[in-house]
């Protein structure tokens, strides 16, 4: 939701960074530092930073969100169910990756909404709010993160959870406290001893860990499909032609039949919504 507050911001500053011309004149163009420094005025990172590092953190968060959107999200799950599915299916480049990358992005959207939601009301609406009526300190900027953060941090704690796969978490997290010579105790320890430097990797791992599970259940009916093909065209003596080429449109036929898009998109969506703690 911060980058949707600077896409909000960008489009109205932007324009002062270049001057209209007139018709048949050259284009004049601004120091486009301007818009960007407006552009953090208006998101309220003005005051207790100097106007330079205010400049270095709104860009550094710009070039980090897509990375946040992809790691801490259902995406990679998403994306990688998706992508093993066209393999399965045996039709090379289709859909293209452009369109599972899409499909997987506006997937994510939907169901990340109620998260990304919480995000906003929780930290950057007080944030904006409290910046548009006095100075933004970095305290309140360091405040309105980690009310943020927290919704997400409980999303991703729910899908480990729902998967079961907490032993990722204690394995990070042991590492980590081996390295310090602590010991971990996991009957002892609550979330909030589990800070995001173990929390995401762990999640990735999970999400990785549950999209190869999700994508060998829907190799399945494939590769039976495959295998019967195989044994007939041996069976008629016909080796030579590839068995691919055969099962290929049986396939499709029943992808098609059972309507298989909506079959697995609704799956992948229910798996991920039923963890999100309203």
């Amino acid at each position: 939701m911060l980058l949707l507050a600077i896409l909000t911001v960008l489009p109205f500053t932007a324009g002062h960074a270049f001057a209209t011309p007139p018709v048949g004149g050259p284009i004049l163009v601004e120091n486009p530092i301007g818009a960007v420094e407006q552009a953090a005025g208006e998101l309220g990172l003005e005051g207790g930073l100097s106007t330079s590092l205010n400049i270095v953190v709104l860009l550094t968060v710009l070039a980090i969100v897509p990375s946040v959107f992809i790691l801490c999200t259902c995406f990679t799950r998403i994306v990688i169910v998706l992508s093993l599915l066209r393999q399965a299916l045996g039709t090379q480049g289709l859909p293209p990756s452009q369109i599972i990358v899409g499909l997987s992005l506006f997937l994510t959207l939907v169901v990340m909404a109620p998260t990304f939601s919480r995000m906003y009301e929780a930290g950057i609406k007080p944030y904006l709010e409290e910046s548009s009526q006095s100075q933004s300190m970095p305290d309140n900027q360091i405040a309105a993160w980690d009310r943020a953060k927290m919704p997400l941090r409980d999303f991703m704690f729910d899908q480990i959870d729902h998967t079961g796969n907490w032993e990722t978490v204690w394995m990070i997290e042991g590492f980590r406290r081996d390295a310090q010579s602590e010991p971990i105790d996991p009957m002892s320890m609550t979330t909030d001893d589990i800070d995001l430097l173990t929390l995401v990797p762990s999640y990735i791992l999970s999400e990785l860990k549950t999209a190869f599970l999700l994508g060998f259940k829907i190799y399945l009916p494939f590769l039976v499909i495959d295998m019967v093909i195989a044994s007939l065209l041996i069976s008629m003596g016909m080796m030579m032609l590839p068995p691919v080429l055969i099962s290929l449109p049986f396939k499709l036929l029943l992808f098609v039949l059972v309507d298989g898009w909506d079959l697995v998109t609704f799956q992948l969506m229910s798996g991920v919504a039923p963890a999100l703690g309203g």
